[in-house]
């Protein structure tokens, strides 16, 4: 039987490895476009790369939740309307050691709910009005408890960092395969060169896409890992399998679904697109799995 502390070590580690595997990438697309161009030429398009990628997320890094809660329409929650999400919150926070973050309630029959923050102390949870209509006491704080985790295992910071690599990767591929208009390969008359231009173009052209798969594969790990910490803050598995059970067999008509951003999916508990086909491009892994998992613990 799986204990909650084997879960979050595990996918701890599997994070860990997968960042390890983008900054990889990074270095290798940096040393091929190096020997292909002069040295100097590709030190340049690194500062560029960097500056950009650097600035554009930490930008948004630094103002997450203000973009999260406009994005949705959010409105601060009410402790006499919406008492119930109150106290859950309170209560995992104090499970948690985390300051009490502030509430918001967004418009939408359907259960979901996410957290965004760069630290705990700036964090907020957001819910849906579907989520206090539909979950009894022990499900909303099996739900709370999850993005909580997220707050305490900085999943902000950690997906941040994700992006800045994947920023700078597609942008130094860019770059580099712009660039090749203007390159003289004149003197390249040599079946070596040529192959290592191939590869060169090959690689900028798959990097960043890998790169992404990898990224995404991260956001499940960080599903997880916030499942399995919820379960340490909470000590009743069955509170959040409840919630998720009820997220898997909900309908809503599509007319009062609630039009996400689609940059917005991995903050959620559950993929708020509810794609049928599962795989390298989900942002969530599959309810069912996260149920099973919870139930071994």
């Amino acid at each position: 039987m799986n204990t909650f502390h084997d879960q979050i070590q595990r996918n701890k580690l599997k994070s860990f490895f997968l960042i390890i595997i983008i900054f990889v990438f990074f270095l290798i697309l940096g040393y091929i476009i190096s020997i292909i161009l002069d040295p100097s030429y590709f030190f340049i398009i690194m500062i560029i790369s960097t500056i950009f990628s650097l600035g554009y997320i930490l930008i948004s890094y630094y103002n997450s939740d203000k973009i999260a809660l406009a994005s949705v329409r959010a409105k601060p929650a009410s402790k006499t309307t919406h008492s119930s999400f109150f106290r859950a919150a309170e209560n995992m926070a104090l499970a948690s050691g985390l300051p009490m973050p502030r509430l918001y309630i967004m418009p939408s029959s359907e259960i979901n709910a996410f957290a965004s923050g760069r630290n705990p102390e700036k964090a907020v949870i957001c819910v849906t009005t579907g989520c206090l209509e539909k979950l009894n006491k022990q499900e909303l704080e099996g739900v709370i408890a999850h993005e909580m985790a997220h707050i305490a295992n900085y999943d902000i910071r950690y997906m941040t960092l994700t992006a800045i690599m994947i920023g700078m990767i597609s942008i130094v591929a860019q770059l580099f395969l712009r660039s090749l208009w203007f390159t003289d390969f004149r003197d390249r008359d040599n079946k070596a060169g040529i192959i290592l231009l191939i590869l060169g173009i090959v690689f900028a052209i798959l990097a960043p896409i890998v790169a992404q798969l990898v990224s995404l594969s991260i956001s499940r790990k960080r599903e997880f890992l916030a499942d399995s910490t919820a379960v340490k803050f909470t000590r009743y598995p069955p509170g959040l399998m409840g919630a998720l059970n009820k997220i898997k067999n909900e309908h809503v008509p599509e007319n009062e679904k609630h039009k996400f951003a689609s940059a917005l999916a991995p903050l959620f508990i559950s993929d708020p697109f509810k794609k049928k086909i599962q795989g390298l491009f989900s942002t969530h892994p599959p309810i069912d799995v996260r149920i099973k998992l919870l139930n071994s613990m």
